[in-house]
């Protein structure tokens, strides 16, 4: 059943710890209004991985960023700032953890010597070093590929984080040995174009298989006769009539017999001019803790979702929508007890 104003289960944010609400750390804060300008480009596909892992004794997220555009490939690595809380025990010592360190590939026909090799940075006084080797990747069409390549983050004297099928290759080349703990798959950010019609193929668990995701708008005789339809492998599990007054909401789905929630915030579609995108999140919900929890977190999301405009509110901001980003802040919020911490955001971008 639907919730148009949904109330999002506790375990959507970090534990506190006795700190104040205004120290947590939110999705929304991670995105950047220029940085999504700047990959809402039509022709041009983006995806990045949200990892977390330790490096300098700290947990720290590290995202892997890929592009594909007319001329070629990219991918950049940014290793993030250490968690809030162990953050601001020493912020006064360590004030460059605030900001990610980037480190940026990218791949052009004339320039095949960039297609492997090696670089390194600091990111909070510990050196990290980046290896890659995408000389036979294939990436099927796709920003990321598939097979014959890797990418590896080596600190700390191990690898602590490992992508691609060249695993071996990757041992030998850097020397490094596999971290003791092995980096977990925080979230995945996807952005796609289209008319009224969006698709993809995504994971909503680590090791799951792909599934193929579909997102149709329809409209009626009338502008205020909307209607959007969620399909999962060629099967409509939403449907979602009057779109201008439920532009947000949430339920629940199940997708090879795993329960998956499924957030949508569409207010930009409808409210906004120009290239706009509206935000779905997809997360894999498969232990009770979470809906049990989830009484706790409504006075919270009462107040954050009372400032939620009407379809006549058009002056509103277009920003991600105050709802959306604290069911967002779940990217942040991996390893908290009885929660999968993963989420699959996509960003369908419409086009006119």
């Amino acid at each position: 059943m639907q919730d148009p104003f949904p109330i999002i289960p506790s375990c959507f944010f970090p534990s506190d710890g006795g700190h104040d609400h205004n120290n947590r750390h939110h999705f929304a804060d991670d995105v950047d209004p220029a940085a999504i300008a700047t990959a809402a480009k039509p022709g041009r596909s983006v995806v990045a991985s949200v990892y977390r892992t330790k490096i300098g004794g700290r947990c720290r997220p590290i995202t892997i960023t890929w592009c594909r555009d007319l001329l070629g490939h990219g991918f950049s690595v940014a290793v993030g700032a250490p968690d809030s809380a162990a953050a601001a025990a020493d912020a006064d010592a360590d004030a460059a953890n605030s900001a990610p360190i980037d480190c940026k590939v990218e791949l052009r026909p004339w320039q095949f010597w960039r297609r492997h090799g090696s670089k390194r940075f600091l990111a909070g006084g510990t050196a990290v070093e980046v290896f890659w080797d995408l000389r036979s990747a294939k990436f099927c069409g796709e920003p990321e590929p598939k097979s014959s390549y890797y990418v590896a983050v080596a600190a700390d004297g191990d690898l602590a984080l490992l992508l691609g099928d060249l695993r071996k290759e990757a041992y030998r080349k850097s020397g490094r040995q596999p971290a003791p703990i092995e980096a977990a798959l925080v979230s995945r950010k996807e952005h796609i174009f289209g008319r009224k019609t969006f698709s993809t193929r995504s994971k909503f668990h680590e090791k799951g298989r792909s599934h193929e995701i579909t997102i149709e708008c329809k409209s009626g005789g009338s502008s205020f006769d909307s209607e959007m339809a969620i399909s999962i492998d060629g099967e409509e599990t939403i449907t979602v009539k009057h779109l201008q007054w439920k532009f947000r909401g949430n339920q629940s789905i199940t997708v090879s017999k795993a329960k998956v929630e499924v957030y949508w915030d569409v207010h930009n579609w409808l409210f906004s001019p120009g290239l706009r995108h509206a935000l779905f999140i997809f997360k894999p919900t498969p232990m009770m803790a979470c809906s049990s929890t989830s009484s706790s977190s409504s006075a919270t999301l009462s107040s954050l979702l009372s400032s939620s405009p009407s379809p006549t509110e058009k002056k509103k901001s277009s920003s991600i929508s105050s709802s959306a980003a604290a069911a967002a802040a779940a990217a942040a919020a991996a390893g908290v007890e009885g929660c999968s911490g993963y989420c699959l955001f996509l960003y369908a971008w419409k086009l006119d």
